[in-house]
């Protein structure tokens, strides 16, 4: 069995990914400290060089390669390039917290190539392990990432927190995929879902999916197994936290895509059951929850686990729309996430972390332009029109009424009005309370240019969705 050179250009773009990320590597340890912004800079070359790749490389027609291990498909060239979009986010937020804290080293950035490059594998996997493979070196990546201050107690104490529940989410989710590799006798998705139609749900195979449900809500932070997410959010720098809560969701997504949908969607009967639970359990606990949280990454925290409810609202559904909905309504939570934590690192200063609710005190006389900025963010992550929010959060909702589930829909529409108090407390904090902080905000430039762009373009995407509805309908269908 020989591998056709037609299927390296596939893997161009994870190539070349990887062979920048070992270049930076090995280019690091010969910097000093003044001509770190290298690293930074090469960092950026190659997310924009590996979208340039991405776009130009492969047909769409999901084609495969290397044994049926690897798909190169529409879907998963378009959540590559908003992957490379949000990492491209995070590295510029984060470059000049981390100078004036002493952290700016080429680790941060060879890490965060490594575990864009386990979201790209993850993105593209067509075997339950390649799917493995991808995960775990996304994973092990944000082990590191987290830990990446080692002064700071709080950092160590989430990192092993978030590495012991990964373990065991892992653990689990590999126990899934061994009892279904022992029943179809195949690790490739496509014969998987090929084996299991016209079967009866029998029990092992139950219970494979069970597992694999059990491993994939650890992962997305579903409750209950959510118990890591806001911990690690506020333990973890404020960089790690924006990278974890926004790029990793979109591989999150996919991960589900692969795994739920396309290998086991014969049993949809099966897991559709328990995405209903996980999904109103996520919607309750995260928004009620977090109106208790004064910690600001603490509350977007559960925001998040709000938010993985609406998602698996889309998968549950088990339509094309639904799919298309999903995808809609990560992408757009991804950008909302890096513009949300961008918005704590514009606050935050060496020695001060702007990261609890009274911190954004009359920001609206500090910075009038960024107090806006941010109310649009929160305007979209509560729903409320004409932001990108409110149209995700609809479109996930037409795809459950449209299989006559109600009663579910009911059930996120209340839940997410109880969820607008604390996304509102922070506007009125804002624009009404008095600041206790009257420094005036100055930024650098890229971090001001960013968060701006951040922001217009959340307001862009409520007016005009129309675009990137069609485009995620057009490469799920």
């Amino acid at each position: 069995m020989i591998v056709a050179p037609a299927e390296f250009m596939l893997i161009l773009p994870e190539i070349f990914v990887l062979s920048m990320t070992c270049a930076i590597l090995v280019l690091d340890l010969f910097l000093k400290d003044r001509e770190r912004a290298i690293s930074y800079w090469l960092a950026q070359f190659t997310l924009v060089f590996a979208a340039v790749i991405t776009m130009t490389t492969g047909s769409g027609q999901g084609e495969l390669a290397f044994f049926g291990t690897y798909i190169a498909d529409a879907m998963g060239s378009t959540l590559k390039v908003f992957i490379y979009l949000v990492t491209f986010l995070a590295f510029l937020y984060s470059r000049h917290y981390l100078a004036e804290r002493k952290l700016f080293r080429g680790e941060y950035y060879v890490l965060g190539l490594f575990a864009m490059l386990g979201m790209m594998i993850l993105v593209s996997a067509h075997s339950l392990l390649t799917v493995y493979l991808g995960l775990e070196l996304l994973s092990l990546s944000l082990y590191a990432m987290v830990a990446f201050n080692r002064d700071s107690y709080p950092c160590s104490e989430a990192a092993m927190k978030y590495f012991v529940l990964g373990a065991l989410a892992s653990g689990m989710l590999l126990y899934g995929m061994s009892i279904l590799y022992g029943l179809t006798g195949t690790l490739d998705i496509g014969l998987i879902a090929d084996s299991l139609k016209g079967q009866e749900a029998s029990v092992p195979l139950v219970f494979a999916a069970t597992f694999i449900v059990v491993g994939l809500s650890f992962k997305l932070g579903a409750v209950p197994f959510h118990m890591w997410v806001p911990d690690v959010y506020q333990g973890a720098p404020t960089p790690v936290t924006l990278f974890i809560g926004s790029a990793t969701k979109i591989a999150a997504f996919a991960m589900v895509m692969r795994l739920l949908v396309e290998s086991i969607g014969a049993l949809q009967s099966e897991w559709q059951g328990m995405l209903v639970v996980l999904a109103v359990l996520s919607l309750a606990i995260g928004n009620v929850v977090a109106i208790a949280q004064t910690n600001l990454k603490r509350m977007l925290a559960y925001s998040t686990i709000s938010h993985v409810g609406f998602l698996l609202l889309g998968i549950l559904s088990g339509t094309q729309q639904g799919y298309a909905a999903a995808m809609f309504y990560i992408i757009t939570y991804a950008l909302m996430a890096a513009g949300a934590f961008g918005m704590i690192i514009l606050l935050s200063r060496a020695g001060f972390e702007a990261d609890e609710i009274d911190d954004f005190r009359g920001l609206n006389q500090r910075n009038s332009w960024f107090a806006f900025m941010m109310l649009i963010l929160m305007f979209s992550m509560a729903g409320v029109p004409p932001t990108v929010g409110f149209y995700a959060k609809l479109s996930v909702l037409q795809a459950v009424v449209d299989v006559d589930m109600i009663w579910l829909a009911a059930a996120a529409v209340f839940f997410s009005v109880i969820g607008a108090y604390y996304y509102i407390r922070i506007i009125k904090v804002m624009y009404f309370d008095k600041a206790e902080d009257d420094q005036p905000l100055a930024p650098h430039f890229d971090l001001r240019l960013g968060l701006t762009a951040n922001g217009l373009a959340i307001l862009l995407l409520g007016l005009f969705p129309g675009g990137l509805m069609a485009l995620c309908g057009r490469v799920i269908s």
